[in-house]
């Protein structure tokens, strides 16, 4: 089978493995139809990821079909659609057993901590593939992207009416926005780019844009009464928009990092004492999170599937190296079908 691996920082290879035959109990094997590339693959390609190590293979946003199942595997049919959770979890340690399955202590990542989906076939545990017999396969491979977003929506416990602003109209804070708007917050959405707002507009229905620029925090009061947003989400992965978020949050308010960066963010402790901020860490997301997207794709509660640039298998090469990253979510047919 083909796969393709990233060898060292900057660098690709489309190399040739055996497909893999051999299935313990509880596994399956895919066909992997479509790859979504997200700014992990993106800063592992450039060398900025904290959790990885090379050569690998990436790809972690996957739909595909089922290829073959293990005798003991039970609701999976050879044929099926499937989408992919790709965090591999122990089952033991504390935030396992506490539910957060997402922390786990000895996570390994498709794509990251371990070999991903940018090849032919996966062999996968079957009891992180959900059926998606209902969806597209282009909507299935973004359910984990969509996840993150769910998730963080989740982790700040949004309550009804409240104001919240996300920060950066890429695929996770657009997922971000859409499902905090189906919490009934309203919702404001922050961007250096003009033209990804206006995409966020029409795709989450939130209920404002506003520029990141100097005067960014009038504009916030301007269109909120007065006050800044409860809960401020940050989906950037930029240190600067990080730090400088911790200025947009209501006194008694949250802040929620969903996007990560390689580096340090420090904040004023004045400040963030006088406010008596929450701040969140968001890290993946959980089984949870995949049936409510799923559910909330099935349902038509989020827009068919947010992919602006489509390429095939043996254009991904040349895709990182020409390095133009802008497209909202770039996503590989591997198969048509």
């Amino acid at each position: 089978m083909k796969v393709i691996t990233c060898t060292e920082p900057g660098k690709m290879d489309e190399i040739t493995l055996d497909k893999p035959e051999i299935l313990a109990d509880g596994e399956v094997i895919v066909a992997i139809k479509r790859v979504g590339i997200c700014g992990t693959d993106i800063h592992a390609f450039g060398g900025n990821q904290p959790f990885f190590s090379y050569p690998r293979v990436l790809g972690h946003e996957l739909a595909g079909v089922i290829e073959a199942t293990a005798s003991d595997v039970e609701n999976i049919q050879i044929g099926d659609k499937v989408t992919i959770i790709p965090y591999l979890h122990c089952g033991e340690c504390l935030a396992c057993t506490s539910g957060k399955t997402n922390c786990c202590t000895q996570m390994q990542v498709l794509g990251v901590h371990v070999d991903g989906g940018m090849a032919e076939y996966l062999k996968v545990p079957a009891s992180h593939v959900f059926v998606v017999n209902s969806l597209s396969l282009n909507d299935a491979a973004m359910v984990e992207p969509l996840s993150i977003g769910a998730h963080a929506v989740r982790r700040a416990a949004i309550q009804q009416g409240e104001t919240v602003l996300i920060i950066g109209a890429g695929p996770i804070g657009l997922g971000a926005a859409r499902f905090a708007k189906l919490q009934g917050a309203k919702t404001i959405m922050m961007d250096i780019s003009e033209e990804r707002l206006r995409f966020a507009k029409e795709w989450t229905a939130c209920d404002v844009t506003v520029a990141a620029t100097d005067d960014a925090i009038e504009k916030l009061k301007e269109v909120n009464n007065g006050s800044l947003p409860s809960v401020v989400m940050d989906a950037t992965g930029n240190k600067q928009s990080m730090t400088t978020a911790f200025n947009y949050v209501n006194h008694g308010g949250k802040l929620v990092y969903v996007g990560l960066v390689k580096d340090s963010i420090t904040f004023f402790n004045p400040d963030f004492h006088a406010k008596e901020l929450t701040l969140l860490g968001s890290r993946n997301a959980t089984k949870e999170d995949f049936e409510y997207v799923i559910s909330c794709l099935e349902k038509g509660q989020v827009s068919s599937s947010y992919v602006t640039n489509q390429i095939q298998f043996d254009e991904v090469n040349s895709y990182f190296q020409a390095g133009n990253f802008r497209t909202n979510k770039t996503l590989i047919t591997v198969s048509e079908s």
